[in-house]
């Protein structure tokens, strides 16, 4: 079955149906010519996108054969007469199994049925299944003498429909041909997708309708030749099957993001997480306690030492760490609480060595937290490891990173009840810097719900019409904490890698602003482009997690002092809308999914040149060149000194003197951002400590 978040596809066998996603029972139903029989490869393609797809070859289609199913196809019952079937069953579904179909869909599940030409004659009563649904059959066969494939009249290539206010359901369609198709009519409230030309016999029909039942949804097909063996392939009935099936499933159960810890429940984590919230107004901000509050803190600390050593038997994969935690607690108090070294702890906390899924930890540091509280506060978290097999074998085959540990918060002290979404042993306190880093923790838990927020959000008052598995991603907490695992893993080793001038990690370096944006940027486009070539299914969602977290949520979250990430997403924004693949129009934001990774791929590509250029250029040519690409597509200040070139600039002084002269918004926002920004103020602000949701 599908993995976190994907759906699950029951395709019926047992009513004679006329297609199988067997192998085995496609050859026996027509050895000639077994793609004229099978949906072989239809299943593969929901394989392949992470759903499951099995057979229900046995027994009527009741209540409990249906439970646990997102989605219920039908494809073309018939008798024996009229086509060669699966000899399953009777083509005609009993009044039980049309009630147990039409709960199931009203109750939240998705029903996909593929009709035939001249529907009438083959012995089926899904005329019946259908009209529970006020969606009715034309028994005829369609026929176009000039919107035709192959040069057959009957051949229908249909056309698409206006598109409506909610999902785009077609995204990434273009051309679909009907083979020999009836027609369809639609109820007052359905869609009709796909409709026949104005010069095809009859005019106008539809197709294609979907639409929803209660809290479930339904998609027609007025012939099931177009997802067969031997036609999926063709034009863009792959995309079209797929972006169906996904769109039927809705909206998909997920869990609230809390995992069953026996250590949230234990009367310890309660009492560490009380003193550490006691300690915290008695530290300064470099850690320490002044003498006055030595007393009281002392107190605080004795209990968080009793709470880890409790905590401890739960976390033996821990005992090291947690024993040099508490060595370093009571060495600090021994010391008199002055600014605190928790340097052997540090080491001794290796999370990278077993990157289990699941597996969890108890992290107790003074550390600031990024993007949160910038004192060095003693911080309590309770966290566990993403690492499904799929992200693990990838990572060992593909995207070595050995230091790339991605999390999900359990429960948090004070400091996490911010916007950070990290844990970096740089934030922690100690004596002295260790030769190196060896981990870096990332609560994609975090990421992800901030981002379904802002990005669902954003949709809603942009009015965007979403694709099928877009609409699903922003409706998973699971499918999208394991799409930021891997944008994560991906953009974390990108740093690293490529033709780089000057030392990826810059961000410690004292350099206008700009270039940090357009290394974070760097990184994010690659793993885009990465994301093209990668045959795993969450791929496509990982370009839609980078697209709508750069454009929506990165421009407007934080000040407007030197803020590269949102600089990034400004660009990227700007970039597509020059070349004409994001268009803002009628107070409508709408997107060319066809020409979207194209894009991407084209400023990826100039990024990357300025890097290579930069290799051989002195370090203010090399800003210069980044500021003037940045400029071509982000309207800088018209106060900026930058703008105006060398000669404006204080080239007789140090760099320092150069960076001083960026302007804390070198790179305003546009009248679009300005007008996104007050709309969607309260909801950034709601991210703040966010929870998975």
């Amino acid at each position: 079955m599908g993995g976190r978040g994907f759906a699950r596809v029951l395709f019926d066998e047992a009513h004679r149906e006329a297609w199988s996603i067997r192998p085995d029972a496609v050859r026996a139903m027509n050895p000639g010519h077994p793609a004229d029989a099978g949906y072989t490869r239809a299943a593969e393609l929901l394989r392949a996108a992470g759903h499951g797809i099995e057979p229900h070859t046995e027994g009527p289609l009741t209540q409990a054969a249906l439970e646990g199913n997102d989605v219920l196809v039908i494809a073309h019952p018939a008798e024996d007469r009229w086509e060669r079937t699966t000899g399953l069953g009777s083509p005609v579904f009993t009044a039980g199994e049309l009630d147990a179909i039409e709960a199931f869909v009203r109750a939240g599940g998705g029903l996909v049925v593929l009709a035939e030409c001249e529907q009438d004659k083959y012995g089926t009563n899904l005329d019946e299944l259908l009209a529970r649904f006020e969606v009715g059959v034309v028994s005829t066969t369609v026929q176009d003498p000039r919107r035709r494939h192959r040069d057959s009249a009957h051949w229908v290539l249909a056309e698409r429909a206006a598109p409506s206010e909610g999902d785009d359901v077609l995204a990434g369609v273009g051309s679909v041909c009907f083979y020999r198709a009836g027609a369809l009519t639609a109820p007052v409230g359905g869609e009709v997708l796909l409709r026949t030309s104005p010069s095809a016999d009859p005019a106008g029909a539809p197709l294609a309708v979907a639409l929803r039942a209660g809290a479930g949804r339904v998609a027609v097909f007025a012939d099931s030749d177009l997802f067969g063996d031997d036609s999926i392939d063709e034009l863009d009935h792959a995309a079209l099957w797929k972006g169906i099936v996904t769109w039927a499933a809705g909206e998909p159960t997920t869990s609230s993001g809390a995992i069953a810890s026996e250590a949230v429940r234990h009367p310890a984590w309660t009492d560490l997480k009380e003193a550490v919230e006691e300690l915290r107004p008695l530290q300064l901000k470099d850690g320490s306690v002044p003498a006055a509050s030595v007393p009281e803190a002392r107190k605080a600390v004795e209990r968080i030492v009793g709470a880890v050593q409790a905590l401890a038997p739960l976390f033996p994969h821990d005992a090291a760490y947690l024993d040099a935690c508490v060595a370093d607690l009571r060495r600090w108090d021994a010391d008199g609480l002055g600014v605190p070294d928790f340097l052997d702890s540090l080491l001794a906390f290796q999370p990278q060595e077993r990157r289990e899924d699941g597996l969890e930890h108890l992290v107790v540091f003074p550390m600031y937290t990024q993007n949160g509280n910038p004192d060095r506060n003693v911080e309590a978290v309770l966290l566990r490891v993403v690492w499904p097999d799929w992200l693990a074998e990838l990572e060992r085959a593909r995207y070595d990173n050995p230091m790339f540990v991605p999390v999900a918060f359990t429960d948090f002290t004070a400091g996490y009840d911010t916007n950070s979404a990290v844990l970096f042993p740089e934030t922690v306190a100690v004596r002295e810097t260790p030769a190196r880093f060896t981990w870096g923790g990332i609560f994609c838990d975090r990421e992800a719900a901030r981002f379904r927020r802002v990005a669902l959000a954003a949709a809603d008052t942009l009015r965007l019409p979403l694709p099928p598995d877009a609409a699903r991603l922003l409706a998973s907490q699971e499918l999208a904490q394991d799409t930021f695992v891997l944008w994560d893993l991906i953009h974390d080793r990108t740093h690293s890698h490529g033709d780089l001038p000057f030392d990826p990690f810059m961000i410690k370096q004292r350099m206008p602003y700009w270039m940090y944006a357009l290394e974070e940027l760097r990184c994010d486009l690659n793993t885009f482009r990465e994301a093209t070539r990668l045959d795993v299914p969450h791929a496509p969602l990982v370009r839609y997690a980078i697209l709508f977290d750069r454009l929506f949520r990165f421009p407007i979250t934080g000040a407007r002092v030197r803020n590269y990430d949102g600089l990034g997403g400004q660009l990227l924004f700007a970039y597509l809308h020059k070349h004409g693949v994001l268009h803002w129009t009628d107070n409508r934001l709408t997107l060319d999914w066809e020409r979207l990774p194209a894009t991407v791929t084209a400023l990826c590509e100039e990024v990357e040149e300025l890097y290579r250029d930069g290799i051989d250029r002195p370090k203010l040519a090399h800003w210069l060149a980044a500021h003037d690409l940045v400029a071509r597509y982000v309207e800088p200040h018209p106060g900026s000194t930058w703008a105006r070139g060398a000669d404006a600039l204080p080239l007789a002084e140090p760099p320092r003197a150069w960076v001083d002269a960026v302007l804390p918004d070198e790179f305003p926002l546009s009248m679009f951002y300005e007008a996104l920004a007050k709309r969607l103020g309260d909801v950034i602000d709601s991210t703040k400590g966010i929870r998975a949701a």
